[in-house]
Order: structure tokens, then C-alpha cells, then sequence
């Protein structure tokens, strides 16, 4: 918390997109940069370590998409974020059983943690994968570029609207030196762009997802470029709606943002419907968005489900279908969890939406 404490010391305040890259990626500090936090010993628990069939059915869908595509020579898949490497080693499991999607296939893991790159080394050992920090680095294609809880991890601004007056959070040092919030008066070219996306709607609390804004922007460019397309799974909203998203988890408990920054997770929900104005934008078709129940299922995880349990012991196949219920059930991850596909505009690819 030191790192924090001393910033705010110098500079009184900062927004609050600042303090949460610092909480979460400040190289020596970030809750990030020096642990792994997945998993029962961890702080939560991400649907890849819920089930390899979550991962299995994403790499169904990567091979249908590549056959779509007409088996291109050489297919690039970047996965955003990887996490502890569960999921990329489920998908490369599955990958090596369709033998010419995988001597096509190249992955590329965008890690920036080297804490995390040396978890997922140790988890994966592949000759088609490379490690890379940033998008520019994607030099050819087609592409698919794959995250799972990677845009709710990204700093957002928050902007209350307070009848015809804008306020940013920003984070600072009461007397007694702890860690608060404060709002302090929005310059013109933030309520500009805030305009500008349509953001200024009903509801107090207005979530600029700033950094995910430029992640797919980014994408964009290579999907234009090189073909491809984009597949994430995050919690959000797919309906528009003004309101504070922002949470904290550690040790699978909901925590106060501002208690333990370094040591904690902190995220917000996705606006769904801003990411898809965003890529219509920058020129990619998002045909739907569904809930992730809704994916795997049209993917058939529930029939895979029943051949792989039809082979196993009674108590297996407790253990295989009570993963799956919280993979599925809308009181877990099912409804929670929303899945957008974006591809070029002529594109016609629809499995799984």
C-alpha cells in the first residue's frame, strides 16, 4: 500500500483509472505482477479451472471458425490475458486431436505480468506458443483473438452526473492517512468524450472502461487487417444502464476497493452494448450477444457431458455435472456471464449465437 500512500502524498489525488493500474499492474506492486491469484488457494475462481470442458468447447469452436475461415495454411490464436495457463493447455489438449487445425495453429498469450508468464510456462509446454506484451506485436493472421475475464480487469473512470454537473472519482489521503474516495470536477474533454460514446444516459454513475476502449479499438485494426475475429466471455450487462459496478475479491470474499490495494482483485461489469458500438465503429459486426448458458449449450457441453460421465463412477459423474450446473445455472456463472463474437462485416460465422 506504500506505493499508493506516497503517490497520494505528492499528487493529493488520482483518478480513479490511475489507482486501479497501480492496485492491479504497477510492476513491483500490482496484485497482478506478483502473484497467481487463481483458483481454491487463490482469490476466485475462473470457469476454465470450474471444468476442461469449458475449454474443450472453446476449441470447437476455434477449429469450426478456422474450417469457416477455409482452413487457411497458418492461423494465429492470441489469448488475452491467460491467467494461470488453465485454459490454453484444455484447448491445446483438444487442438492435437484435429491434426491440421493444429500444424496450422500458432498461439500468442498477451501476459504483461512476468510473475504469471512463469505460471503458465510451467503449466504449458508447447512449441506453438509465444509469449507477448502488447497487440502490436500481431504481424499476421487470420486471427483469433480469445479472452475470459480479461476486459473486467482493466481500469474503468468513473463520473457522477449531478444535474447538469459532471464529477470524477478520484482516490486520495484523509487526515488521518487512509485511503478514500472524493469526487472533483470532470475536465470539458472527458464530458466530451463521454457524449460522444452516448454514455450520458439515465442513472448517476457513468463507467468509462477507458483502457478496454483501446484494447479493442486495437483489435479491430488486426481483425481488419489480417482477417479473424474476436470471442470473449465476461459479467456484465448487455442492456445500457449508469450505475457502479466497481468490487473488490480476495480470498472469494467481496472486499472494500480501498482496504488492501496491491493485495486484492478489483474489477467492473462490461458494458456489452457500449463494446459493440465500439466495433461497429471501428468496422466489425457483432452479430449477438448471449449468455454463456446459452453458448456452450448450442455448443453441446451437455451431450459431451453425458458421454464422458456414461464411462466414469457414480461419485465422477457428481463431480462432472455439479461443474457443469455452475458453469450453466443462471444463479451461477450461466446468466451472469455473457459472450460477444465480433468478426468483419462480411463475415457469416453464427455457431454457438
Amino acid at each position: 500500500m506504500n506505493k499508493i500512500i506516497n503517490i497520494l502524498k505528492e499528487k493529493k489525488s488520482i483518478p480513479l483509472d490511475k489507482f486501479i493500474d497501480i492496485a492491479l499492474y504497477d510492476k513491483n506492486f500490482g496484485y497482478y505482477m506478483k502473484q497467481n491469484p487463481f483458483g481454491k488457494k487463490g482469490d476466485f475462481i475462473t470457469a476454465p479451472l470450474v471444468s476442461n470442458l469449458f475449454g474443450e468447447m472453446i476449441a470447437i469452436w476455434c477449429v469450426s471458425f478456422w474450417e469457416h475461415l477455409g482452413k487457411p495454411k497458418k492461423i494465429l490464436l492470441v489469448e488475452l490475458g491467460p491467467g494461470d495457463g488453465s485454459l490454453c493447455k484444455d484447448l491445446l489438449k483438444t487442438f492435437k486431436k484435429f491434426k491440421n487445425f493444429y500444424d496450422s495453429l500458432e498461439i500468442n498469450l498477451l501476459e504483461i505480468s512476468d510473475k504469471l508468464k512463469a505460471t503458465q510456462k510451467l503449466k504449458i509446454k508447447d512449441k506453438k506458443i509465444k509469449w507477448i506484451k502488447k497487440i502490436d506485436e500481431i504481424n499476421y493472421g487470420p486471427v483469433i483473438f480469445l479472452g475470459n475475464e480479461f476486459f473486467d480487469a482493466l481500469p474503468i473512470k468513473q463520473i457522477y452526473k449531478k444535474k447538469e454537473l459532471f464529477f470524477e472519482k478520484h482516490v486520495s489521503l484523509s487526515n488521518d492517512k487512509k485511503i478514500r474516495f472524493i469526487k472533483k470536477k470532470a475536465n470539458h474533454n472527458l464530458i466530451k468524450r463521454l457524449q460522444k460514446l452516448n454514455l450520458i444516459s439515465v442513472g448517476n454513475t457513468i463507467e468509462y472502461p477507458i483502457k478496454a476502449l483501446k484494447y479493442l479499438t486495437l483489435i479491430s485494426k488486426k481483425i481488419n487487417k489480417f482477417n479473424g475475429g474476436l470471442l470473449t466471455f465476461d459479467y456484465g450487462s448487455v442492456v445500457k444502464k449508469n450505475k457502479n459496478t466497481l468490487q473488490s475479491v480476495r480470498k472469494h470474499q467481496y472486499k472494500n476497493p480501498l482496504l488492501e490495494p496491491g493485495q486484492s482483485d478489483i474489477t467492473s461489469h462490461v458494458n456489452f452494448s457500449l463494446f459493440n458500438e465500439i466495433l461497429k465503429k471501428n468496422k466489425l459486426e457483432v452479430k449477438k450477444i448471449v449468455s454463456q448458458s446459452e453458448f456452450l449449450q448450442k455448443l453441446g457441453i451437455i451431450e459431451r457431458a453425458n458421454i464422458l460421465s456414461s464411462k466414469v463412477s457414480f461419485k465422477e459423474k457428481s463431480n462432472i455435472f455439479c461443474r457443469l450446473r455452475k458453469l450453466l445455472h443462471y444463479k451461477e456463472m450461466g446468466n451472469l456471464f455473457k459472450v460477444m463474437f465480433a468478426q468483419k462485416k462480411d463475415g457469416k460465422f453464427t455457431l454457438g449465437f
